[in-house]
């Protein structure tokens, strides 16, 4: 009899002890990383040492604000030849574009992956040089004749937003691939009398009604600053 009642206090206090375990597990507060991750997009220089015609760079950035929240910019340059049926014209400019992401990606313990969508508003100032041109066609129709090839026109800029698509992922330890679709509409440009701007730095190729598409590849490395509970 009292060893049963030796066994039953132990098995008792066994299963004391492992409820207890587990409520003391479930209360432990799991800690996320916020930080600061900066990295350039991979195209811009391999376009650039590819075609003799295009250079440009652009760093990205983005920080951790909320739980599934990241601030993020992009700032660039390019300098850029762009060829047409009947038109050569060079754009040269910079820009930098500013907004958020919301990462609708579900982490497991210790990862910070993204799959996101973003919103962004972008400003580029630049200059556009029109190299040469067939005057009376159709795609150069704008141009009035007495255009002179070689026509520098100064001290033009644009106002747009973007619909982003993206993700990263972390590949070694805080450093992250990234790639990322954006549909972007024009809000204002200015424009000289004697031309239109066809591309714009940051926008890329602006269409008829007035919209542009972009791509990107990214490598960024994640700066930890802070670790908050989730």
């Amino acid at each position: 009899m009292k060893q049963r009642h030796i066994l039953v206090f132990f098995i008792s206090l066994l299963i004391s002890a492992t409820v207890n375990a587990q409520q003391k597990k479930d209360t432990v507060k799991r800690k996320e990383s916020y930080g600061l991750r900066v990295g350039v997009d991979l195209s811009k220089p391999l376009i650039s040492l590819l075609e003799e015609d295009s250079k440009g760079m652009e760093v990205v950035g983005d920080m951790r604000i909320l739980r599934n929240y990241y601030a993020a910019v992009e700032l660039g340059y390019e300098d850029k030849i762009s060829k047409e049926d009947y038109m050569n014209y060079t754009t040269k400019g910079s820009y930098i574009k500013a907004g958020v992401n919301y990462n609708a990606y579900k982490n497991w313990i210790g990862m910070n992956n993204e799959i996101y969508v973003g919103i962004r508003y972008g400003f580029s100032i630049f200059n556009q040089t029109l190299n040469s041109y067939t005057p009376n066609v159709k795609g150069t129709y704008f141009i009035p004749n007495e255009v002179l090839p070689n026509t520098e026109f100064n001290d033009l800029s644009a106002h747009w937003t973007e619909l982003v698509f993206g993700i990263k992922a972390e590949t070694l330890k805080n450093l992250y691939l990234g790639f990322s679709f954006s549909f972007k509409a024009m809000i204002s440009t200015k424009e000289p009398e004697n031309f239109k701007n066809l591309y714009v730095p940051g926008f890329n190729s602006v269409y008829l009604n007035d919209t542009g598409f972009g791509v990107n590849y990214t490598l960024s490395y994640l700066i930890p600053l802070v670790k908050k509970e989730k």
